[in-house]
């Protein structure tokens, strides 16, 4: 089923989305497309001109795929420029995603500084794609395109601090403007950097997701390929901490993304 698929089934019902299994990471539903659907219930209920500026996220628990979701969405305070909403992805009665956002309109300010420039990174022709191997990579990775230019690749036991590359959805794409629900799923598809660190495969997943927004987001095209950089900043006793930053081809910052992850091994 095509991301454009269940993003149409969220806005048509979000109280009843069932996502099936090829987008499953293990036993639970991809994070990504999770919070990118729990999102789209959101902004369904906020006002156009009021922006994403930031979403906090935890994952509960899995969302197991081919059982019906529920998004729900609570509006916790509506101020003159800015929107705090609370977004709830149920199933079987239990949450299993909770999304907090922050949704604001643009307002006069002498502030004005220019965002961190991306990275030099390899050119995308240069650049390995990660392949989609049934039974090893993810399930939901049939649906993601994604170039290694930075770092080692999980469980290699050759990693750095450092991982990236270029991203892009996959599948049959349509020429349309790149939004927050695409760059939700296009920077949590990417494994965590911590993975890389390790020699055999072993769990991971992420426990809390914070991504930012820079608005107004660039004029990008979901055929175009953006620029991912992850950096572990700390790791111990099976937690790290990751922040990451999500570029336009032209190297303009997009998302600022932060995750505490979780390893097993």
């Amino acid at each position: 089923m095509e991301f454009s698929a269940l993003v149409a089934a969220v806005r048509n019902d979000p109280t009843a989305v069932t996502v099936p299994a090829d987008w499953g990471q293990g036993r639970a539903t991809f994070g990504g497309l999770m919070v990118a659907l729990q999102y789209e219930a959101m902004r369904a209920q906020v006002p156009a001109e009021r922006t994403l500026r930031s979403l906090s996220v935890s994952f509960v628990g899995p969302a197991e795929p081919g059982v019906s979701i529920s998004f729900e969405v609570e509006i916790l305070r509506e101020g003159k420029a800015v929107s705090q909403v609370l977004g709830r992805a149920m199933q079987n009665g239990q949450v299993v995603t909770l999304v907090q956002g922050s949704f604001g309109a643009a307002r006069e300010s002498m502030v004005s500084i220019d965002s961190v420039p991306g990275p030099e990174m390899k050119a995308r022709a240069d650049c390995p794609l990660l392949p989609y191997i049934k039974g090893i990579t993810p399930e939901f990775m049939r649906h993601v395109s994604m170039a290694w230019a930075v770092g080692a690749l999980p469980f290699s036991g050759r990693g750095t601090r450092e991982m990236g590359g270029w991203v892009r959805l996959a599948g049959d794409l349509q020429d349309e403007p790149l939004t927050e629900t695409h760059l939700l799923a296009l920077v949590d598809a990417w494994p965590p950097a911590l993975l890389s660190l390790l020699n055999k495969p072993t769990a991971g997943s992420t426990l809390t997701w914070t991504i930012e927004f820079v608005q107004p987001l660039p004029n990008v095209s979901t055929l175009d390929w953006c620029k991912y950089l992850a950096v572990i900043e700390h790791a111990r006793d099976g937690y790290g901490h990751v922040a990451a930053n999500l570029w336009s081809p032209a190297g303009e910052l997009i998302a600022i993304s932060r995750q505490t992850v979780t390893v097993f091994g």
